[in-house]
């Protein structure tokens, strides 16, 4: 029977708004479960406890690749994970998974499970020759993925693309990795509201990474207005330290240009209640919350056809997919509800109902529940 669980994250606020849910059901099961962080503030920390939960602050940077800080880290979560001794860890994002799995296997926990979120951008294709830093970092990554799956009784992914590529690049085995589909929303929190139809107006909502596709957004927006000067456009998301990360300068003169409204990182369900049409021209994503949000919200989606992103939308049915990078193609799927703003209330229906029947959080969670316990993920997913 299970007893005690270790969740190892790298963001106390990613901890509390992916994974409250499951949390507050895995305590009020009777396990006892501790949530590791490196981030936790006093508000976070007190969350945690609302759910049932334990907080506990452990050493580990989001981004970076210093092996001497690292290995320092990890040795202090062996420490950690022996003090605490879980029968299970569950570790998710690219450090914890390979940090928090070599250490929870150092410490002899005695099962070990990884969820693969999406690749990141070490493995997303930036559309341009790779230069030597990434060609460099991906060789590491990988090293360090294949080292650490080896130790994991379970890996979970998100997608089936991503599943693929990880067995064959021999970073896991293939009877170990199975396909969940995505984390899921509440459905009773992330209720239908009716669509704006007039003004037109989209809505990208992401940390503001170039892979995320903001470029195009931005590009796409341009011709639009330059169409339809009354359409709206907005972003929601805030600055990232990623190498990927665009400027404040930068995104300021999208801002005083009039292309777009930027508040900044916000909660995202006021600005999805102004929007007509949810997008995210993302190069590779797990499967994006985001999107699953927009959905239950009742709004139609663009998104490209890529990896994490195509499981959200059925072409013509609930919004379009776009080619990857593809300015002109996100464009057109634009105009498509600026001519037609019947579908962006009829595609928004079908997006509820489409994240009715694959993204109910609670229904995910016995599934992510019963992978603590032993059971086995299909390679399809469940």
């Amino acid at each position: 029977m299970l007893k005690t669980v270790a969740l190892i994250a790298h963001h106390a606020v990613s901890l509390l708004n992916f994974r409250g849910e499951w949390i507050r059901d895995l305590c009020a099961s009777g396990v006892q479960v501790w949530c590791l962080a490196p981030d936790y503030q006093d508000e976070d920390s007190a969350a945690v406890r609302a759910l049932g939960a334990e907080p506990v602050d452990y050493g580990l940077r989001r981004t970076g690749m210093n092996p001497l800080r690292d290995a320092c880290d990890a040795l202090a979560l062996v420490r950690l994970l022996r003090r605490l001794r879980p029968d299970v860890t569950f570790a998710f994002s690219t450090k914890p998974v390979i940090y928090g799995t070599l250490a929870a296997w150092a410490a002899r926990v005695p099962r070990r499970v990884a969820m693969i979120e999406g690749v990141g951008f070490v493995f997303t294709d930036p559309g341009q020759p790779l230069g030597w830093r990434r060609r460099v970092l991906r060789g590491v990554v990988t090293a360090l993925y294949r080292r650490a799956l080896s130790h994991a009784h379970q890996v979970i992914f998100l997608n089936r693309d991503d599943r693929t590529e990880f067995v064959m690049r021999g970073l896991v085995a293939e009877n170990r990795a199975g396909v969940l589909g995505g984390i899921g929303v509440d459905l009773r929190a992330w209720v239908p509201a009716l669509p704006v139809e007039n003004p037109v107006t989209f809505l990208l909502v992401a940390r503001l990474l170039r892979e995320k596709g903001i470029l195009e957004y931005v590009a796409a927006a341009r011709r639009v207005k330059a169409q339809h000067p009354d359409v709206c456009f907005l972003l929601v998301g805030g600055l990232d330290s990623n190498p990927g990360g665009l400027s404040r300068t930068e995104v300021q003169s999208w801002v005083k240009d009039g292309i777009l409204e930027w508040p900044g990182y916000v909660e995202v369900r006021p600005w999805l209640a102004r929007a007509s049409v949810f997008v995210l021209p993302s190069y590779r994503e797990g499967v994006p919350r985001s999107t699953q949000e927009a959905m239950a919200m009742g709004r139609a989606v663009i998104t490209t056809d890529v990896p994490g992103c195509r499981e959200t939308v059925e072409d013509g049915v609930n919004g379009y997919l776009v080619r990857v990078r593809d300015v002109d193609a996100l464009t057109e799927a634009m105009l498509h509800f600026v001519r037609d703003s019947e579908l962006i209330v009829t595609m928004g229906a079908a997006s509820r109902r489409m994240a009715e029947a694959r993204f109910d959080v609670h229904e995910v969670n016995q599934r992510l529940t019963g992978l603590l316990m032993g059971a086995a993920v299909g390679p399809q997913g469940t």
